[in-house]
């Protein structure tokens, strides 16, 4: 792509909400069984990423009044954007998970495209892919789609051909094609396209990324609109307060993916409920062994809002909005937690909040970035977390030749947030990843024991 193109505005905003203390960057761990070929790798990622997606040879520069642009890196080299590191074999999965952290505070460098994958050689098992990107190339759901092409089904003994990736909950991944022509503007077409996308059962995920039907009316979008101003701050918590340059990050060990169905088929309520439900116990359990009440919170959750039938657009970019879910922390039993889990997810599906906040990102970007950061700190402080929930493959998969054993994910926390959970399944299990402020949750990793022993607690009362 020659010269420059001007930043779409909620690309720009997602640029522009980028602190020292707070990076814009979308986070992938991919580990694997045994070594990786580099080369094989590289090869990959110039064939299906760099030569694929333009973004990905592209720098972001300023251009008139401010306004930033994409325009083509001058001697873009690929493999400066693939580099080795190594952990002490000794170091473990904490040592792995130390590693993670430290580059989750490390800015990309903004003279480049702004993207890198580190390799990282001898940690137990195999070797790890980190993948970092900004947010301002794509959301989330996008990214984890393209990171997604890279890879290459498992050959099954007896399998009739090759397969497509498939995802968890039916959705599939597919090579990126032609850009699609525009259709209606503005929010009637983005309200299209995700019933468009519930209709064909397409979405990447259902519950809570997309949810449910979004059909809007002008009335009910103001209510929505009006109904987020007013939203209360979050209550004063460990959880909350002043953001620093360390980060932190955990996850845990795979979980069987079955034992979620069977809680949901025995106490009632889908997987995503019951694991959002698992999540509301895990932190009221951290909050109670630190002396704080268990308080409601509310939990920023990542709507996409493009249609996935269709492959990921060349030009990629931002298409989501969010939700403000009110995790019940307050309840003790954990039968109940799961029911009102399940209402309150219930009534987000039916709210217009997640293209009513798209819209003020949108707008959001056409402003100056002091003033964003203003609107969008006070957007923050009504939230505790981000939750996001993810579905890789149903089946395994490879890179480069190399097996795919499990994989975590994190969006940014905007909005001075300085915790995020997100739920990662992948071949028949899902992984329990957090990443954190250092200031605010400065243990991590007792928040995933807390997410494990919540969990058991819960199929207890489902045998």
């Amino acid at each position: 792509m020659a010269g420059r193109e001007r930043m779409a505005s909620m690309d720009a905003a997602w640029l522009q909400m980028e602190e020292p203390a707070n990076l814009m960057m979308i986070t992938a761990v991919l580990w694997f069984d045994g070594a990786m070929d580099l080369e094989r790798l590289r090869a990959v990622v110039r064939e299906r990423l760099v030569e694929r997606y333009p973004r990905f040879r592209q720098r972001v520069v300023p251009g008139p009044l401010g306004a930033p642009h994409w325009e083509d890196a001058p001697d873009f080299d690929p493999d400066a954007h693939l580099s080795t590191l190594r952990v002490p074999e000794s170091a473990g999965h904490a040592g792995l998970e130390a590693l993670v952290g430290d580059w989750l505070g490390v800015p990309l460098e903004r003279s480049r495209p702004l993207w890198h994958l580190h390799l990282v050689r001898g940690a137990p098992g195999g070797d790890v892919l980190l993948a970092r990107l900004h947010h301002c190339i794509a959301d989330g759901i996008a990214l984890a789609r393209v990171l997604l092409s890279l890879t290459d089904p498992v050959e099954v003994p007896g399998a009739p051909g090759p397969r497509a990736v498939e995802l968890e909950e039916g959705s599939e991944v597919t090579p990126s094609g032609p850009e699609r022509p525009p259709g209606a503007p503005g929010w009637l077409r983005l309200a299209r396209g995700a019933r468009s996308a519930l209709r064909k059962g397409a979405e990447l995920v259902r519950e809570p990324i997309l949810a449910g039907d979004l059909v809007r009316e002008g009335a009910r979008g103001a209510a929505a609109l009006g109904k987020l101003l007013v939203l209360p701050p979050d209550p004063r918590s460990p959880l909350r307060g002043p953001l620093g340059p360390r980060k932190l990050a955990a996850w845990s060990e795979p979980i069987e993916l079955e034992r979620v169905k069977a809680v949901g088929r025995t106490l009632g309520g889908t997987v995503n409920d019951v694991l959002l439900t698992v999540v509301t116990g895990a932190l009221r359990r951290y909050l109670d062994a630190r002396g704080a009440p268990p308080e409601d919170v509310h939990a920023l959750v990542p709507v996409n809002l493009r249609p996935l039938d269709v492959p990921v657009p060349r030009e990629l970019g931002n298409r989501f909005g969010v939700v403000f879910l009110r995790l019940p922390v307050h309840l003790a039993e954990p039968r109940r937690r799961l029911r009102e889990v399940a209402k309150r997810m219930e009534q987000l599906k039916r709210s217009p909040e997640a293209v009513v906040t798209f819209g003020v990102l949108e707008l959001l970007g056409r402003t100056p970035a002091a003033l964003e950061r203003a609107v969008v700190d006070v957007m923050g402080t009504k939230a505790s977390l981000v939750a996001t929930n993810v579905p890789g493959p149903r089946q395994p998969v490879s890179l480069a030749g190399s097996r795919l054993e499990g994989l975590t994910f994190w969006v940014p926390q905007a909005g001075h947030v300085g915790l995020g959970v997100s739920l990662f399944s992948y071949s028949g299990r899902v992984t329990v990843g957090v990443a954190s402020d250092a200031s605010r949750v400065p243990d991590p990793g007792a928040l995933v024991a807390a997410f494990q022993d919540e969990l058991d607690a819960l199929a207890a009362l489902a045998p």
